[in-house]
Protein backbone atom coordinates (compact mmCIF):
# COMPACT_ATOMS: atom_id res chain seq x y z
CA UNK A 1 0.00 0.00 0.00
CA UNK A 2 2.85 2.36 0.82
CA UNK A 3 4.41 1.72 -2.58
CA UNK A 4 1.13 2.60 -4.36
CA UNK A 5 0.69 5.71 -2.24
CA UNK A 6 4.24 6.86 -3.00
CA UNK A 7 3.77 6.36 -6.75
CA UNK A 8 0.53 8.31 -6.67
CA UNK A 9 2.17 11.25 -4.93
CA UNK A 10 5.01 11.30 -7.45
CA UNK A 11 2.56 11.34 -10.38
CA UNK A 12 0.53 14.15 -8.84
CA UNK A 13 3.66 16.26 -8.34
CA UNK A 14 4.82 15.65 -11.91
CA UNK A 15 1.40 16.56 -13.25
CA UNK A 16 1.35 19.66 -11.11
CA UNK A 17 4.69 20.75 -12.49
CA UNK A 18 4.21 19.86 -16.15
CA UNK A 19 0.69 20.81 -17.16
CA UNK A 20 0.62 24.35 -15.72
CA UNK A 21 3.81 25.07 -17.64
CA UNK A 22 2.25 23.76 -20.87
CA UNK A 23 -1.00 25.67 -20.28
CA UNK A 24 0.88 28.88 -19.54
CA UNK A 25 2.93 28.51 -22.73
CA UNK A 26 -0.20 27.88 -24.82
CA UNK A 27 -2.08 30.82 -23.32
CA UNK A 28 0.89 33.12 -23.94
CA UNK A 29 1.15 32.09 -27.61
CA UNK A 30 -2.60 32.56 -28.11
CA UNK A 31 -2.48 36.01 -26.57
CA UNK A 32 0.42 36.97 -28.83
CA UNK A 33 -1.43 35.74 -31.94
CA UNK A 34 -4.63 37.50 -30.91
CA UNK A 35 -2.72 40.70 -30.18
CA UNK A 36 -1.03 40.65 -33.59
CA UNK A 37 -4.45 40.42 -35.30
CA UNK A 38 -6.46 42.87 -33.24
CA UNK A 39 -3.86 45.64 -33.00
CA UNK A 40 -3.65 46.08 -36.78
CA UNK A 41 -5.86 49.11 -37.47
CA UNK A 42 -5.89 51.89 -40.03
CA UNK A 43 -3.37 53.76 -37.87
CA UNK A 44 -0.87 50.94 -38.40
CA UNK A 45 -1.23 50.96 -42.20
CA UNK A 46 1.55 52.50 -44.25
CA UNK A 47 -0.20 54.64 -46.87
CA UNK A 48 3.08 55.59 -48.55
CA UNK A 49 2.82 52.70 -51.00
CA UNK A 50 5.75 51.76 -53.21
CA UNK A 51 3.58 51.18 -56.30
CA UNK A 52 0.05 51.72 -57.58
CA UNK A 53 -2.50 49.69 -55.61
CA UNK A 54 -6.08 48.79 -56.57
CA UNK A 55 -8.32 49.61 -53.60
CA UNK A 56 -11.68 48.72 -55.13
CA UNK A 57 -12.88 46.81 -58.17
CA UNK A 58 -16.36 46.29 -59.59
CA UNK A 59 -16.59 44.53 -62.95
CA UNK A 60 -20.11 44.56 -64.39
CA UNK A 61 -19.93 46.18 -67.85
CA UNK A 62 -22.90 44.27 -69.29
CA UNK A 63 -25.28 45.80 -66.76
CA UNK A 64 -24.29 49.36 -67.69
CA UNK A 65 -24.35 48.55 -71.41
CA UNK A 66 -27.91 47.23 -71.24
CA UNK A 67 -29.00 50.10 -69.02
CA UNK A 68 -27.67 52.69 -71.46
CA UNK A 69 -29.25 50.92 -74.44
CA UNK A 70 -32.54 51.07 -72.56
CA UNK A 71 -32.02 54.80 -71.93
CA UNK A 72 -31.36 55.49 -75.61
CA UNK A 73 -34.45 53.51 -76.66
CA UNK A 74 -36.56 55.43 -74.15
CA UNK A 75 -35.18 58.72 -75.41
CA UNK A 76 -36.01 57.83 -79.00
CA UNK A 77 -39.52 56.65 -78.07
CA UNK A 78 -40.45 59.74 -76.07
CA UNK A 79 -38.89 62.08 -78.62
CA UNK A 80 -40.91 60.48 -81.40
CA UNK A 81 -44.05 60.73 -79.27
CA UNK A 82 -43.38 64.41 -78.67
CA UNK A 83 -42.79 65.05 -82.36
CA UNK A 84 -45.95 63.15 -83.24
CA UNK A 85 -48.00 65.14 -80.73
CA UNK A 86 -46.66 68.44 -82.03
CA UNK A 87 -47.12 67.75 -85.75
CA UNK A 88 -50.00 65.29 -86.05
CA UNK A 89 -52.62 66.29 -83.48
CA UNK A 90 -55.35 68.28 -85.22
CA UNK A 91 -57.65 70.87 -83.77
CA UNK A 92 -61.02 69.11 -83.43
CA UNK A 93 -63.38 71.09 -81.21
CA UNK A 94 -65.70 69.01 -79.05
CA UNK A 95 -69.39 69.16 -79.93
CA UNK A 96 -70.84 70.29 -76.63
CA UNK A 97 -74.35 69.25 -77.68
CA UNK A 98 -73.23 65.60 -77.62
CA UNK A 99 -71.51 65.82 -74.25
CA UNK A 100 -73.33 64.60 -71.15
CA UNK A 101 -72.46 63.04 -67.80
CA UNK A 102 -71.92 59.58 -69.32
CA UNK A 103 -69.32 60.86 -71.81
CA UNK A 104 -65.76 59.68 -70.93
CA UNK A 105 -63.40 62.45 -69.82
CA UNK A 106 -60.99 62.00 -72.74
CA UNK A 107 -63.83 62.68 -75.23
CA UNK A 108 -64.41 66.04 -73.58
CA UNK A 109 -60.86 67.22 -74.34
CA UNK A 110 -59.66 68.64 -77.64
CA UNK A 111 -56.12 67.26 -77.80
CA UNK A 112 -55.43 69.29 -80.92
CA UNK A 113 -55.87 72.52 -78.97
CA UNK A 114 -52.56 74.35 -78.60
CA UNK A 115 -52.29 74.07 -74.83
CA UNK A 116 -52.78 70.29 -74.90
CA UNK A 117 -50.74 69.66 -78.02
CA UNK A 118 -47.78 71.75 -76.89
CA UNK A 119 -48.05 70.40 -73.36
CA UNK A 120 -47.94 66.75 -74.50
CA UNK A 121 -45.01 67.42 -76.84
CA UNK A 122 -43.03 69.23 -74.14
CA UNK A 123 -43.77 66.59 -71.49
CA UNK A 124 -42.67 63.78 -73.81
CA UNK A 125 -39.36 65.49 -74.60
CA UNK A 126 -38.73 66.18 -70.90
CA UNK A 127 -39.38 62.55 -69.93
CA UNK A 128 -37.15 61.17 -72.66
CA UNK A 129 -34.30 63.61 -72.08
CA UNK A 130 -34.60 63.32 -68.30
CA UNK A 131 -34.44 59.52 -68.25
CA UNK A 132 -31.41 59.56 -70.56
CA UNK A 133 -29.63 62.18 -68.44
CA UNK A 134 -30.31 60.36 -65.14
CA UNK A 135 -29.04 57.00 -66.42
CA UNK A 136 -25.98 58.57 -68.02
CA UNK A 137 -25.17 60.46 -64.83
CA UNK A 138 -25.60 57.30 -62.76
CA UNK A 139 -23.24 55.47 -65.11
CA UNK A 140 -20.61 58.22 -64.94
CA UNK A 141 -20.72 58.19 -61.13
CA UNK A 142 -20.40 54.39 -60.79
CA UNK A 143 -16.83 53.48 -59.89
CA UNK A 144 -15.22 50.59 -61.73
CA UNK A 145 -11.72 50.86 -60.22
CA UNK A 146 -10.28 52.91 -57.40
CA UNK A 147 -6.49 53.13 -57.59
CA UNK A 148 -4.11 54.54 -54.98
CA UNK A 149 -1.00 55.87 -56.67
CA UNK A 150 2.61 55.44 -55.63
CA UNK A 151 3.35 57.59 -52.60
CA UNK A 152 -0.24 57.52 -51.37
CA UNK A 153 -1.02 61.16 -52.22
CA UNK A 154 -3.35 60.72 -55.21
CA UNK A 155 -6.25 58.46 -56.11
CA UNK A 156 -7.64 57.73 -59.56
CA UNK A 157 -11.35 57.13 -60.13
CA UNK A 158 -12.06 54.92 -63.13
CA UNK A 159 -15.79 55.01 -63.84
CA UNK A 160 -18.06 53.50 -66.45
CA UNK A 161 -18.96 55.57 -69.50
CA UNK A 162 -22.30 55.80 -71.34
CA UNK A 163 -20.74 54.72 -74.64
CA UNK A 164 -18.62 51.91 -73.19
CA UNK A 165 -15.38 53.84 -72.66
CA UNK A 166 -14.00 54.34 -69.16
CA UNK A 167 -13.73 57.80 -67.65
CA UNK A 168 -10.54 58.50 -65.66
CA UNK A 169 -10.08 61.20 -63.02
CA UNK A 170 -7.03 61.66 -60.80
CA UNK A 171 -7.50 63.70 -57.61
CA UNK A 172 -5.44 64.46 -54.47
CA UNK A 173 -6.34 62.24 -51.56
CA UNK A 174 -7.15 65.21 -49.31
CA UNK A 175 -9.94 66.17 -51.75
CA UNK A 176 -11.83 62.92 -51.10
CA UNK A 177 -14.34 62.35 -48.32
CA UNK A 178 -16.19 59.09 -47.68
CA UNK A 179 -19.73 59.79 -46.48
CA UNK A 180 -20.35 56.45 -44.77
CA UNK A 181 -18.42 53.78 -42.94
CA UNK A 182 -17.55 50.85 -45.19
CA UNK A 183 -18.76 48.36 -42.58
CA UNK A 184 -22.19 50.03 -42.40
CA UNK A 185 -22.84 50.39 -46.14
CA UNK A 186 -25.23 47.81 -47.55
CA UNK A 187 -25.95 48.73 -51.18
CA UNK A 188 -23.61 51.54 -52.20
CA UNK A 189 -20.84 53.55 -50.57
CA UNK A 190 -20.89 57.27 -51.50
CA UNK A 191 -17.65 59.21 -51.90
CA UNK A 192 -17.55 62.98 -52.36
CA UNK A 193 -14.84 64.64 -54.41
CA UNK A 194 -14.18 68.30 -53.66
CA UNK A 195 -15.60 70.74 -56.23
CA UNK A 196 -17.37 67.90 -58.07
CA UNK A 197 -21.13 67.70 -58.46
CA UNK A 198 -22.86 64.71 -56.84
CA UNK A 199 -21.23 61.69 -55.21
CA UNK A 200 -19.27 58.84 -56.74
CA UNK A 201 -20.79 55.47 -55.85
CA UNK A 202 -19.01 52.24 -54.94
CA UNK A 203 -21.28 49.24 -55.39
CA UNK A 204 -20.98 46.96 -52.35
CA UNK A 205 -21.14 43.92 -54.64
CA UNK A 206 -17.66 44.89 -55.75
CA UNK A 207 -14.38 43.76 -54.21
CA UNK A 208 -12.29 45.79 -51.76
CA UNK A 209 -8.83 44.50 -52.68
CA UNK A 210 -7.09 46.21 -49.74
CA UNK A 211 -9.74 46.97 -47.10
CA UNK A 212 -7.48 48.49 -44.42
CA UNK A 213 -5.60 50.58 -46.96
CA UNK A 214 -8.93 51.79 -48.36
CA UNK A 215 -10.13 52.73 -44.86
CA UNK A 216 -6.92 54.64 -44.20
CA UNK A 217 -7.07 56.63 -47.47
CA UNK A 218 -10.27 56.92 -49.51
CA UNK A 219 -12.47 55.63 -46.70
CA UNK A 220 -11.81 58.55 -44.34
CA UNK A 221 -14.34 61.31 -43.74
CA UNK A 222 -12.75 64.72 -44.32
CA UNK A 223 -14.05 68.24 -43.78
CA UNK A 224 -13.08 71.10 -46.03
Amino acid sequence: MSYISLSSNILKRCAGLRFPFMCTKAITSQKAAFSSVTTKTIHDVNTNVAKDVILFKYENPKFYTYMNIFAIVQYMFWSYLGLFAFTSLRDAPVDQTKVDESTPWFRKINLGENKYKNGLATLSVIIGTGSLAIIWMYTLKSVRYLVLHKGGQHITFITYGPLGKNRIMKVPINCISCKENRANATVQLPIKVKNRWMHYMLDMRGEFRNPLLFDATAGLSRKW
